[in-house]
C-alpha cells in the first residue's frame, strides 16, 4: 500500500530519520519497525548519490522512502521522485511562491511542471505501463511543505491552497527559534503548542496532511490529538545510543 493511501485512510505513521549517507546503514534502519524512512539532505549528510542508492533498501524492507531536500532545491524534489521516493519534504517554504515552485517540481502537468523521466522509480515500483503511471503518479506522490517560520505561518492558508501541495510538515526546532525571536531552541516549547495545534487543524480543514518532527516521543499522543498523522522520530545517533544504553544496562545489571 502506498504512503499516500495510508495517509488518506487516516493512519498514524512513524518515519525514521536518516542522516548517515550510507546505503548499508539505511538498510539497518529500514529493518526496524518504522513505517517509512526519511533521507535527510538538509541537515543530514545525504546527497544525490546516497539517495539514489539508499531508496532501494528502504523499498526492499517494504517501507516508504521519503526525502527531505535542501533549502530551495526544488529540482531535487523531481530527482528524488525519479529515484523512487514516495514523498518529499521541502524545508523553509515561507511563501505561496515557494509552495508553487515546490508543487511544480512534484507534479506532472497539468498540475505542475515535473519533467518526464522516472529512470529508477518506474522499474523499482514495478511499473508496467507509462500511461497508467502518468495517470496515477500525481496522486501517489506526497508533497510536504515545511512550516517553521513566522512568514510561513502568515502564508499558511495560501500554501495550503496551492494546487500540488499535499500537506505540511512542522519543524518545531526552527519554529521555536522564530516563535521566541531567536532566544531559544526548544521543539517542546509549551507556549507555541496552541499554534502548533492550529497549524494541524487548518491543514486538516483544507483536506491536507499534517506531519511533524517529534523531539520527545512522549508527546506523540498529544500531536495525534491535534491532527498530526506522520511523525518523524530520532536519527541514527539516537537509535545507536538508546540501543547501546539498553544493552549495557542489561549487561551490567546481570552482574548484580
Amino acid at each position: 500500500m502506498q504512503l499516500a493511501t495510508r495517509l488518506e485512510a487516516g493512519e498514524t505513521l512513524f518515519t525514521a530519520w536518516s542522516g548517515v549517507p550510507d546505503a548499508l546503514t539505511v538498510e539497518i534502519v529500514a529493518a526496524q519497525a518504522f513505517d517509512a524512512v526519511t533521507l535527510d539532505m538538509q541537515h543530514g549528510g545525504h546527497h544525490e548519490d546516497s539517495v539514489v542508492r539508499s531508496i532501494l533498501p528502504v523499498m526492499h524492507a517494504k517501507k516508504h522512502p521519503v526525502v527531505r531536500i535542501p533549502v530551495g532545491r526544488f529540482d531535487m524534489a523531481s530527482r528524488a521522485l525519479d529515484f523512487g521516493a514516495e514523498a518529499v519534504i521541502a524545508p523553509m517554504v515561507n511563501s505561496v511562491a515557494d509552495a508553487r515552485q515546490f508543487a511544480a517540481a512534484m507534479k506532472y502537468p497539468p498540475v505542475g511542471e515535473r519533467s518526464w523521466g522516472p529512470t529508477y522509480a518506474f522499474p523499482r515500483q514495478k511499473g508496467s505501463n507509462f500511461n497508467a503511471w502518468l495517470a496515477d503518479m500525481n496522486a501517489r506522490t506526497v508533497s510536504f511543505a515545511m512550516i517553521e517560520t513566522r512568514a510561513a505561518l502568515d502564508a499558511l492558508d495560501g500554501i495550503l491552497d496551492t494546487p500540488g501541495i499535499d500537506g505540511i510538515f512542522v519543524g518545531p526546532a526552527d519554529f521555536s527559534i522564530a516563535w521566541s525571536n531567536g532566544s531559544t531552541v526548544d521543539g517542546t516549547l509549551e507556549d507555541m503548542m496552541e499554534t502548533i495545534a492550529s497549524i494541524a487543524r487548518r491543514a486538516r480543514d483544507a483536506g491536507k496532511h499534517a506531519a511533524i518532527y517529534v523531539v520527545d516521543p512522549n508527546m506523540v499522543g498529544r500531536f495525534v490529538s491535534m491532527g498530526y498523522r506522520l511523525m518523524a522520530l530520532g536519527g541514527e545517533p539516537r537509535y545507536i545510543a538508546l540501543g547501546a544504553e539498553t544493552l549495557l544496562k542489561a549487561a551490567r545489571g546481570s552482574m548484580g
